[in-house]
Formats: C-alpha cells, structure tokens, sequence
C-alpha cells in the first residue's frame, strides 16, 4: 500500500484540522456500512450550524474552481446533499459564479408542483455535490434522474475520499471486497470525474505531521486499515 504524499495539499490540510476541530471527524471504533471496524468516522450531518456549513461550502466551492471542471448547474442528493448544493450554489454565486441548484425527494410529491425534483430544471452539465461516497448508490440514482430529464451528469464533488475497497453481494448473498473503491467505479464505470476536498492519505499526512502522542497511536490505526481496506 502506498505512503501519503511527501507534497502536503494545502487545501486538504486544512480541511481536516477545520472537520476535527468541527468533531466532525473523529477516532475511535466505528462500523461502516461495508462491516468493517474504521478507527476514524466522517460524520457531515454534524456541520451542523450556519458557521461550519458556511466554511464547509468555501472548502467545497476552492475545490471545485480549482479544478477547473466546467458545469452548468448543481444538484444536491436527498438528503445530506440538499443543504450542500444549496450552501455551495451561495458560496459559489459569492465568489462570481452563479449557478442553477435542483434536488430531489425520497418520495413524488401528488400536489403543489408534484414531482420527485425541486429547484432549477435540470439541463446540461450537472455537477452533483455529495459528502462520502460509500457504495456509489446514490450516485447511480443521481445519474438517473439527471438522465431522465434530459441533463448531462458531468462530475461529481465531495467531501471525502476514504479511498478504500468497495464491497458487492455475490450470488449467493455474502458480501465481497472487491479492487476498487467507490470513487473509482463511478470514475470508470459511470464515467464522472470526481473531486475530493480531501482524502484518506490527506488526513494520514496530517497525522504524521503531529507530535502528540495520542494522535500518533490513531496514526498507527488509520494506517492499518488503509493497509488492510485501502486502494491505490
């Protein structure tokens, strides 16, 4: 398994100390949904003010214009992307680019404007917004209804990259690893870009870099696991 970067990327850097100072990101034992025992949680329901998600949006909207990706509006998947689009669609309208933002709902609506889709109609190039990408599932079904209202889904941005294996349900009902985490199959086989604010070799590279010693024996953790869940 591959080592963090010697190049810290500055954005990251501060993405992390801003999500553990948040308590946002924290250590201890925690079950994913894949089963596994992760000794760090990525919990972004709890930017849970006006204050967190407003910088949460700054860091998200940094990334995004850093890169470059050209878009024609935003779409934010119930539930948690919701209240990220629309942050990030203010965020960004701030800093000169405005854009549309739509979302959806679990269930159609029978009255009012109806529908499962609220928001600026969907059309060219959408940019979905998203926090962790665990099993890629709601991107898949982001990417339908974008397809279903003749929209292109173009990329995708989130919060964390926990660059670990996905897992998928054999034949037979048990629960693989499989060699590729769920940025990469939407990358390859959905084919949208995918930008992090940052990634698990980001916050490994901010441990590294702390002296103290109760964060070196959750470095040692976070290490195994990469070693034992992580992909390249």
């Amino acid at each position: 398994m591959t080592t963090p970067s010697l190049s810290p990327d500055p954005l990251a850097q501060r993405f992390v100390q801003f999500a553990l100072e948040a308590g946002v990101l924290r250590f201890g034992e925690f079950k994913t949904k894949a089963g596994r025992l992760s000794p760090y949680f990525f919990n972004a329901g709890l930017f849970d003010d006006g204050a967190k998600l407003g910088r949460l949006a700054e860091y998200y909207a940094e990334r995004i214009l850093a890169s470059g990706v050209a878009f024609d509006m935003i779409f934010g998947p119930a539930y948690k992307g919701i209240p990220l689009a629309a942050a990030v669609a203010v965020e960004l309208a701030r800093r000169g680019h405005n854009k549309p933002f739509a979302f959806n709902r679990k269930e159609a609506k029978d009255h009012g404007e109806g529908g499962t889709l609220v928001g600026a109609p969907l059309r060219g190039r959408v940019l979905i917004i998203d926090d962790v990408m665990s099993a890629g599932t709601a991107a898949r079904e982001s990417i339908a209804l974008i397809h279903g209202a003749g929209a292109t889904p173009h990329a995708m941005a989130i919060a964390l990259d926990r660059q670990e294996m996905a897992t998928e349900v054999g034949p037979d009902g048990t629960v693989r690893d499989v060699p590729y985490s769920a940025v990469q199959y939407v990358q390859r086989e959905l084919g949208l870009a995918v930008y992090a604010i940052a990634k698990l070799d980001d916050l490994l590279q901010y441990l590294l870099q702390q002296d103290d010693s109760a964060v070196r024996a959750h470095r040692e953790r976070v290490q195994a696991y990469r070693a034992r869940y992580g992909v390249a």
